[in-house]
């Protein structure tokens, strides 16, 4: 398995927030966390983000133990600490605080170089209404598709 099809998603995220900003942050790892995160062991489905002392954690991220470490393995759901530039996490923190926004991981993924990187979004939740304003979209495209390739 290549460094770079790692690609970790968060399908739930789609449907029940709506996104208003989005950032790719780094995250602090031990060495047997990113071995896992490379061998596609991550999830980040249940996962949100929270600011302590004006640093940002992802919280409920899910990395399994990596299976040939010893007794130095670490913990499947700690915190793990976000690095984004300070002038991003002030504004972040102020638009969480103000509004009642929420920061929410979509995508987890290795970059070229080889660091394992968070995609977060600053995210509004979605009401039910809208909810189903979505469901009824999808199968919309979903027949007209259906329709022009009968068509073709």
């Amino acid at each position: 398995m290549s460094k770079n099809n790692i690609n970790i998603k968060n399908r739930k995220a789609k449907f029940q927030y709506e996104f208003l900003d989005t950032y790719v942050a780094g995250i602090k790892l031990a060495g047997t966390e990113i071995k896992s995160i490379r061998a596609g062991k991550a999830g980040i489905a249940e996962s949100f983000c929270e600011f302590h002392n004006g640093e940002l954690f992802v919280i409920n991220m899910h990395v399994e133990e990596y299976s040939h470490a010893s007794h130095f393995n670490h913990q499947p759901k700690s915190e793990r600490k976000l690095l984004l530039q300070r002038k991003e996490l002030k504004k972040l923190e102020k638009e969480v605080s103000n509004s009642g926004l929420t920061i929410i991981p979509l995508r987890l993924f290795i970059n070229e170089r080889g660091f394992a990187k968070l995609e977060i979004a600053l995210a509004k939740g979605k009401k039910l209404y809208d909810k189903r304003e979505t469901i009824k979209d999808r199968d919309n495209k979903r027949k007209l598709d259906r329709i022009k390739k009968e068509y073709n």
